[in-house]
């Protein structure tokens, strides 16, 4: 009993050291701007504003995406070298001018009005990757290495939670303030509201982030970034990188449409599709430390691949839509949706804490280099589950299953790659690979470490 009293209360100091509160609020209100801009905002915008298909929305948020992967590896080095808070400023303050220039963007100009909403989405990546290896990274050096599995867990609740909390407020800001608009700028309130958000990030990164002067001792290979760091990355940790790349595949299928799913699937407005998803967002951050503990006496990789069997249970429930018409309810969602939020909260801390805990002296290449890994999968998935989305209701029709059939499609695929990547967890996440890793890591070291 004193043992879990005791682990109780250091959840608890935590979450209430200062510098980790600080950097949480911070962590949720950028990843609810990025969620708002990107998955709430622009699907919807780009639909029914700009009037472009989903094959073409799956394209301009793969920009997102891509820009984000490939730049999320120098990022998290950048971050070794230079120091985290640089990132954590300068990210956010980009992305402000981006949203709002979003709405600049001339109607009706073709090829030339496509091309300027895709770079303007990579020029987001851009700042979305200089924000989270630096956040993670920060994270791992405030806290010891006993609490770091906790504290990664609460950095992953802001996430998941801003990515919660983003489709019900981008709804409300467009269902209260859009009809007040012209009707081709009823859908931009979410682009003000994430300008907003980007804003107060990039002022409270700046005025509560003490200045942090990077260990010159623990980061001597400097020149390390950018492709050579990635490089680096997939000799010192090929499966790490291959199981992130095939899960988030998955987790990319249905990340452009499902907003737009809703919509068409169950005939809901914006409010009603964030009134549902409200109370997940609550669940994820009452239940996000006791998953986080649950996990510590699990362990990490018994977490993750629990974690991973939850995802793939709550997955296949919803998939059932596609064929059988007696899922096809908010009730079979919402209900699939609970185990896969459940192994989530279980999943990604343990995950993060195995990466950052390969090599502690390059924390954030490691990071950076596994999130890029995560958002080449999405990228993946991404326009794949919006093509499907869009092809296969006629198929479904076809065949006699109704359109619902390809409404449905990038949630079998999301469900085969999220299973895909649970049995390479069984193989890949166990603990002799993880010392094998470490090994391979410090043999690395002492090879490429000057004499004297």
């Amino acid at each position: 009993m004193a043992g879990v009293q005791e682990q109780a209360g250091r959840a608890r100091s935590i979450y209430l050291r200062g510098p980790v509160l600080r950097l949480l609020l911070i962590a949720l209100l950028a990843e609810t701007g990025y969620a708002t801009l990107n998955i709430s905002t622009m699907p919807v915008y780009l639909l029914y504003d700009r009037g472009f298909g989903t094959a073409v929305i799956g394209l301009v948020l793969v920009a997102f995406l891509l820009c984000e992967a490939i730049f999320k590896s120098p990022m998290g080095a950048l971050a070794d070298r230079f120091g985290r808070k640089r990132l954590l400023v300068f990210g956010p303050f980009l992305t402000v001018f981006t949203s709002l220039a979003t709405v600049l963007v001339p109607h009706g100009a073709g090829f030339l009005e496509g091309a300027l909403l895709v770079l303007l989405r990579a020029m987001d990546g851009l700042g979305a990757a200089m924000i989270w290896p630096a956040a993670f990274a920060l994270m791992g050096d405030m806290v010891e290495d006993r609490d770091r599995q906790q504290s990664m867990s609460l950095l992953n609740m802001c996430y998941l939670v801003g990515v919660g909390l983003a489709l019900p407020f981008g709804g409300w800001a467009n269902d209260l303030i859009g009809p007040y608009l012209p009707e081709l700028f009823q859908r931009s309130p979410g682009l003000f509201l994430s300008a907003t958000l980007f804003a107060v990030v990039a002022g409270a990164a700046w005025f509560t982030i003490p200045a942090d002067r990077p260990d010159h001792e623990h980061h001597e290979h400097h020149g390390e970034v950018g492709l050579r760091e990635l490089r680096n990355a997939l000799r010192r940790i090929p499966q790490y990188m291959l199981l992130a790349s095939i899960t988030f595949m998955g987790i990319g299928f249905p990340m452009a449409i499902i907003k737009i799913f809703a919509l068409e699937q169950f005939a809901m407005s914006e409010s009603q599709f964030g009134a549902l998803v409200l109370p997940a967002v609550g669940a994820m951050a009452v239940f996000s430390v006791p998953m986080a503990r649950l996990g510590d006496r699990m362990g990490r990789y018994r977490a993750v691949h629990v974690g991973l069997f939850l995802c793939v249970a709550g997955l296949t429930l919803i998939s059932l839509g596609a064929l059988f018409p007696a899922f096809r309810a908010p009730w079979a969602f919402a209900l699939g949706g609970l185990p896969v939020g459940f192994g989530f909260l279980l999943t990604i801390p343990a995950w993060m804490t195995s990466v950052s805990e390969i090599d502690p002296k390059k924390r954030g290449s490691s990071l950076g280099a596994v999130m890029t890994a995560q958002g080449v999968g999405a990228i993946v998935g991404a326009p794949i589950g919006a093509l499907l989305y869009d092809r296969l209701q006629p198929v479904g029709q076809f065949l006699g299953l109704g359109a619902d059939f390809g409404r449905y499609s990038p949630f079998v695929g999301c469900t085969a790659c999220v299973t895909a990547g649970w049995l390479l967890s069984l193989r890949i996440l166990q603990e002799s690979s993880h010392r094998s890793a470490a090994a391979s890591v410090d043999a690395t070291a002492r090879i490429v470490k000057p004499p004297g």
